[in-house]
């Protein structure tokens, strides 16, 4: 099904942005808007069982809440990205404060990697934020955060369309944790039965 991939007039327009890694032979697991107490932890062990290692894009206030979730992602090896301070859309949010958000999200986490809250940033924004930061979109998005999406479409489509370089997203986030635990480990059963691997950006 089309709806899981980004529109393509979108991705020609935000041609600075990340969608995948075409010359990878690797599958890109990502996860946003943690740390979460609730879900996180359960990700962490799952992906450890898994001998997985993911891209964890956080919420800098996220981060601030939960230091110690956040210093176990790092010990166990992932990588890190950041998500704005406060999960700002930008479509809806003014250039400054923007911009200010994700230059703090960036001191916070550490890292370069960048993603727009909601895949929605604009272009002078995008302009702006990609002087000191890779942006980072996705070419398959899972819908473990929307009930109007059965998981049964979604494991069906993942089997038809996940390929080698796709950037993944999950969300590691209260409201996606029911959908997660049941979607996640088919995903991951369904990219080593296609015998790929896994990387992080």
């Amino acid at each position: 099904m089309a709806w899981h991939r980004p529109f393509f007039l979108l991705r020609f327009f935000y041609k600075k942005c990340i969608w995948n890694v075409s010359d990878s032979e690797e599958v890109f697991l990502t996860f946003d808007d943690g740390p979460d107490p609730q879900i996180t932890p359960w990700v962490i062990n799952f992906l450890e069982q898994e001998n997985i290692k993911a891209t964890f894009f956080c919420v800098g206030n996220n981060i601030k809440k939960e230091p110690e979730i956040f210093k176990l992602l790092k010990e166990k090896g992932h990588s890190i990205g950041h998500h704005s301070m406060n999960h700002e859309n930008g479509f809806k949010t003014k250039f400054k404060l923007y911009v200010d958000s994700v230059s703090e999200s960036k001191k916070i986490s550490n890292s370069s990697l960048y993603r727009p809250p909601y895949g929605k940033i604009k272009p002078k924004q995008l302009k702006e934020i990609t002087k000191h930061n890779k942006v980072i979109m996705w070419s398959w998005l899972s819908y473990d955060f929307s009930k109007k999406v059965p998981i049964r479409s979604i494991l069906n489509n993942a089997n038809k369309t996940i390929k080698k370089g796709d950037i993944l997203v999950f969300h590691d986030n209260i409201k996606s944790a029911k959908r997660l635990k049941q979607i996640l480990p088919q995903i991951v059963k369904l990219i080593k039965k296609k015998e790929m691997k896994f990387g992080v950006l």
